[in-house]
C-alpha cells in the first residue's frame, strides 16, 4: 500500500512564460507579464523551431529546474535518478530531480530546486527521515504531518562545479552558475544545478525513496510507495553514468534491470543551447 503524504490544488500553482535571449557566451531569461496556471502552462508546452542553436530570441512556456545530485556511498560516487511516468509525452523515464518554477521563485530558482529535493528525495533511517541543509538554509520538511523526521541528524547539500557560461535573469547573473538548455519539444528553459549530498556518519542502515505528485481527480497527490523505491543510484565515471543501476534498501545496493529503461532529455547531448529530443534509451546513451 502507498501512503498519501500531501494533497494540493493544482490551480494554486502560478507561473509566467519567458522571453529568452541566447548568445554564444550567455543566456538571459525575462518573465513576461502574463500569469499562467498549471493547465495554461501545459497548453503552451508545444514544439517550437529555433533556426540557430547559439543565437536566438524566443518566447517559452516556462522555467524548470533540475538537480544533478551526487551521493558518495562506500567509496564511490552515484548519481541520484528518479523514475517518472509522463502522460503528456507518453513515456516513462529516469530523470534528474526536477520541477516547474512558480512565479515567486523565478528570481531565485535555486530555492525551487532545494524544495524539489526535499519533496522528491527521502532518506529513511531507524530514527526517522533526514532533513537537509544547504549552507545555512534548512530545507523544508513537507511531509512533517505524516512522517517522522530525524531530530539530531541531517544531510548537507554542497555546490559542485558551475557552468562556464553565465545564465542571467534580466540584468542579474545567477550566482550559483547552473547549466541551462532550451528544450524545443516542450518550449521550456531548464536550469541544472550540480550538488553533492553528504550524509552524516553513524546513521545506521538507510533506505532511499522517491515521492512524486500525480494528478488524481482535482488534486495533485504525493504518495510514498515502499513497494516501488523509484529512487535509483547510477555509478558515475569520468564520462557520465556507468552501465549499472541500483536502489538502496537497508544499506544494501540492489541491482536493477536496465534493458527496457529510458533516460529523459536531460541526458541527451545538447546542441549548444538546444536539446531537441524527449528521451534516450539507456543502451543508446551508453553506446554514444
Amino acid at each position: 500500500m502507498s501512503d498519501v503524504l500531501i494533497s494540493k490544488d493544482p490551480h494554486a500553482f502560478i507561473t509566467q512564460p519567458l522571453l529568452v535571449e541566447a548568445r554564444h557566451e550567455q543566456l538571459t531569461y525575462q518573465p513576461l507579464a502574463q500569469a499562467l496556471n498549471f493547465q495554461q502552462m501545459l497548453a503552451r508546452r508545444v514544439p517550437i523551431e529555433v533556426s540557430d542553436q547559439q543565437h536566438f530570441t524566443t518566447e517559452l512556456a516556462n522555467l524548470g529546474v533540475s538537480v544533478r545530485l551526487t551521493l558518495p556511498w562506500q567509496g564511490r560516487d552515484y548519481a541520484l535518478l528518479v523514475q517518472q511516468e509522463r502522460p503528456d509525452r507518453a513515456d516513462c523515464v529516469l530523470k534528474l530531480i526536477s520541477g516547474y518554477v512558480p512565479s515567486h521563485l523565478l528570481d531565485l530558482p535555486l530555492l525551487c530546486a532545494l524544495e524539489e529535493i526535499a519533496e522528491e528525495c527521502l532518506i529513511e533511517t531507524a530514527h526517522g527521515f533526514l532533513p537537509g541543509r544547504y549552507d545555512c538554509v534548512w530545507l523544508p520538511t513537507p511531509y512533517a504531518n505524516h512522517l517522522s523526521y530525524h531530530k539530531k541528524a541531517s544531510y548537507q547539500l554542497v555546490p559542485r562545479r558551475g557552468s562556464a557560461r553565465p545564465i542571467k535573469r534580466g540584468s542579474l547573473t545567477l550566482q550559483e552558475r547552473p547549466n541551462a538548455y532550451v528544450h524545443t519539444p516542450t518550449a521550456s528553459l531548464q536550469l541544472i544545478y550540480d550538488l553533492r549530498l553528504e550524509l552524516p556518519s553513524n546513521l545506521g542502515p538507510i533506505s532511499l525513496w522517491h515521492v512524486d505528485e500525480h494528478l488524481e481527480g482535482e488534486h495533485l497527490v504525493a504518495r510514498l510507495d515502499r513497494r516501488r523505491p523509484r529512487l535509483f543510484l547510477a555509478p558515475i565515471n569520468e564520462h557520465g553514468l556507468d552501465n549499472a543501476l541500483f536502489t538502496l534498501q537497508n544499506d544494501q545496493l540492489v541491482p536493477v534491470d536496465t534493458r527496457d529503461l529510458w533516460l529523459s532529455e536531460g541526458f541527451v547531448r545538447p546542441q549548444h543551447w538546444l536539446v531537441q529530443d524527449s528521451h534516450i534509451h539507456w543502451q543508446d546513451y551508453h553506446a554514444a
